[in-house]
């Protein structure tokens, strides 16, 4: 079935670029194509097991054997959620595209081709194939945004390539050195270099070159540079799935291999990277208190939001680990939504801009169902109990804190600065009166809305039961922390100030009771 899977979305941008111009048409055929993706990816849960840590529904094929490369795939609890995120969005992005697109059949294949790339990414049990798939999605996205961004989209766009391109570059040396040093005989099959105990010396500055590549994608402060101007300039449908998904790789990396493949070095920079976190996590936020552009806002939110993720792996308990998978899909929900609301508002309203915007609530003349939906945006991306961003962070904070007391302090400030902006923004631009010569707005479609509507759900339901998000990731996120040297945690978390309480970390069954 993963076969499958990767077959259709690489016949999905084949055949798409080859019929006809006509937009609407191409639209319809590219939804139906998303749709039996995301159905493909759906039915790869009933043959999924969650008590079982290891890759499952597994294939295995000589590649090129002389460099010990194998078209490797697998499954397991930390690529089968971001694979269903991925493929809902990949939906949701074409949903949302105008049905006057230009040139569609160029839009519609470049998508499905960077959606091939992360599939590729997530399923590959190979290093040289996830390589493969990370860098696959480099062009398609790069002129997603060059040709369909807003004004300045050519900066944003070549900044978005080369920062990109050097972590393409940083992400195969790495894979590259860690074959070479590892492997007798050579080889980057993933289970195979996750038993051989490299020496600390050569685990440190293999990790770094690994933790460099990732930081960039996901991206991390002092990484972050072309992000707000790519989010900020690519349409909102592009928007949705550049930070929705593909940007989500940079997580999966640092889960993947940064905790799997040099645990030693790993909890040797976890310090460092806690502090890294926090302030990510407020830089982030502060930025986002800053923009009066609803895109960039939600850009730099992002931002903050990454530092929680970080926090998460760098403490590496069980709990935390759990919370980074949900993090990752919960933040593409919320982000997606957020950006799918924007990109409705600016087409109605012609405008983005918080400071231009008022009345949007009102029941009559405004875009009353738009901006509720921005509301519970808003409020999931502030984690309210209730919404899928509240369990994701609850987890991140009770398994971070007892190793990381500071750094999760200072995450948990810029959560409560998401609050503070979002507040702002839903004051400004949803409350207050309408001009009568302006707010002369068009109906919002039931095409601009059903994407909308989809995302909110989703995140309601994952938030009123959080067992359907956290339960198929379990037992892998235990056992990449089991593989976590636990002395070193012990150091760690002993090295504290003495005046810091101690508090003993929940499972997380009991968390969710």
């Amino acid at each position: 079935m993963m076969l499958v899977l990767l077959i259709t979305a690489i016949l999905g941008a084949s055949l798409l670029s080859l019929g006809s111009q006509d937009s609407a048409q191409i639209r319809r055929w590219a939804i139906a194509a998303a749709s039996a993706i995301l159905v493909l990816s759906g039915s790869l849960l009933m043959g999924f097991d969650p008590a079982v840590a290891e890759p499952q529904q597994a294939i295995d094929w000589e590649w090129l054997p002389s460099l010990g490369i194998h078209f490797s795939l697998g499954l397991d609890g930390l690529s089968l959620p971001l694979l269903l995120l991925s493929s809902l969005l990949t939906l949701l992005a074409i949903a949302s595209s105008p049905t006057d697109q230009t040139r569609p059949r160029l839009y519609y294949s470049l998508i499905f081709l960077a959606a091939a790339g992360m599939a590729i990414a997530l399923l590959s049990r190979d290093l040289l194939l996830f390589v493969l798939g990370y860098e696959l999605e480099l062009i398609p996205m790069y002129l997603l945004i060059s040709i369909w961004g807003g004004e300045q989209r050519g900066p944003a766009a070549t900044r978005f390539l080369i920062f990109t391109a050097i972590s393409g570059i940083l992400l195969l040396l790495g894979a590259i050195a860690t074959a070479v040093l590892s492997s007798q005989p050579f080889s980057f099959a993933f289970d195979q270099l996750q038993t051989i105990e490299l020496p600390l010396a050569l685990q440190l500055p293999l990790l770094l070159l690994f933790v460099a590549a990732f930081a960039i994608k996901l991206p991390l402060v002092p990484f972050h540079s072309w992000q707000p101007a790519a989010y900020g300039q690519a349409s909102p449908a592009i928007a949705m799935l550049l930070g929705g998904a593909i940007a989500k790789l940079g997580g999966y990396g640092l889960f993947r291999f940064g905790c799997s493949f040099f645990p030693e070095a790993w909890s040797l920079i976890a310090p460092s990277l806690a502090v890294l976190a926090a302030v990510t996590a407020l830089y982030g936020s502060l930025n986002a208190l800053r923009q009066t552009d609803l895109q960039r806002l939600v850009a730099f939110s992002s931002i903050g939001h990454m530092g929680t993720l970080l926090l998460a792996l760098a403490a590496g308990t069980p709990l935390a680990l759990q919370g980074a998978i949900a993090q990752m899909v919960a933040h593409g929900l919320i982000l997606a939504l957020l950006f799918q609301l924007v990109g409705t508002i600016e087409r109605v309203t012609g405008r983005r801009d918080r400071d231009q915007l008022s009345g949007l609530l009102n029941p009559i003349r405004g875009l009353p169902l738009t901006a509720g939906l921005l509301l519970l945006a808003a409020m999931a991306s502030a984690g309210i109990p209730g919404l899928v961003g509240f369990v994701a962070e609850f987890l991140i904070f009770q398994g971070s804190f007892a190793i990381f007391p500071w750094a999760t302090v200072g995450c948990i400030a810029a959560s409560g600065l998401t609050a503070v902006y979002f507040v702002s923004l839903i004051n400004r631009a949803c409350f207050g009166k309408l001009d009568n010569q302006e707010a002369r707005w068009r109906p919002v479609t039931v095409s601009e809305r059903w994407p909308a509507v989809v995302l909110a759900l989703t995140v309601m339901a994952l938030g009123l039961a959080p067992q359907g998000l956290v339960r198929w990731s379990e037992s892998s996120s235990l056992a990449i922390a089991a593989h976590l040297p636990q002395p070193l945690q012990s150091t760690i978390a002993e090295g504290r100030s003495r005046s810091t309480p101690v508090f003993p970390t929940p499972s997380l069954s009991a968390v969710l009771q």
